[in-house]
């Protein structure tokens, strides 16, 4: 019982579609709903495209990929070395300048002062660098896995993400 010429071709369609809106930095979950198929089967039909590529397509892939990598990191880094400032409701916040009012009390100048720095860009920034590093580790094979011995009575349960379990056996 083979597949009919129409749906082989249907098949290699849609596998290049993945492969094509993947490339593109599309989620399986974008890529399931623009194809009709769940999330699940988007990322089944681009391991199995990833598979049947050529070792020559695959490090090309992932030279590609890693082009494409190098530059959000120039951009996350950019933002890392630029200063933010907090702005509420339109306006750059400031410590405020106290003095003396016309009255002799103490006040604060709003206007003036030192502008309050917002770290929360910096931060997002540090994090996506982590994120984009931790891809580049996966894409390249950097991260190997280690060996764990465990003893006595352990039960240890095993949880594959990204991974086709029947291609396993």
């Amino acid at each position: 019982m083979g597949s009919s010429p129409a749906k082989k071709e249907e098949a290699a369609h849609q596998s290049a579609e993945v492969m094509r809106l993947r490339r593109q930095g599309q989620t399986f979950e974008a890529i399931g709903e623009q194809l009709g198929v769940t999330r699940q089967r988007a990322h089944q039909i681009y391991w199995a495209a990833l598979k049947a590529i050529p070792a020559q397509e695959v490090t090309a892939y992932r030279a590609e990929q890693a082009e494409r990598l190098d530059e959000m990191l120039r951009e996350a880094y950019a933002v890392l070395g630029r200063e933010h400032v907090t702005v509420s409701q339109g306006k750059v916040v400031r410590m405020g300048q106290p003095y003396i009012n016309d009255e002799g009390e103490a006040d604060v100048d709003e206007g003036r002062g030192e502008v309050v720095r917002d770290d929360a860009p910096k931060l997002m920034a540090i994090k996506t660098i982590l994120q984009i590093e931790e891809r580049r580790a996966k894409l390249m094979g950097l991260d190997t896995p280690v060996k764990q011995i465990v003893g006595g009575e352990v039960d240890v349960t095993y949880n594959f993400e990204g991974v086709d379990l029947g291609d396993l056996r």
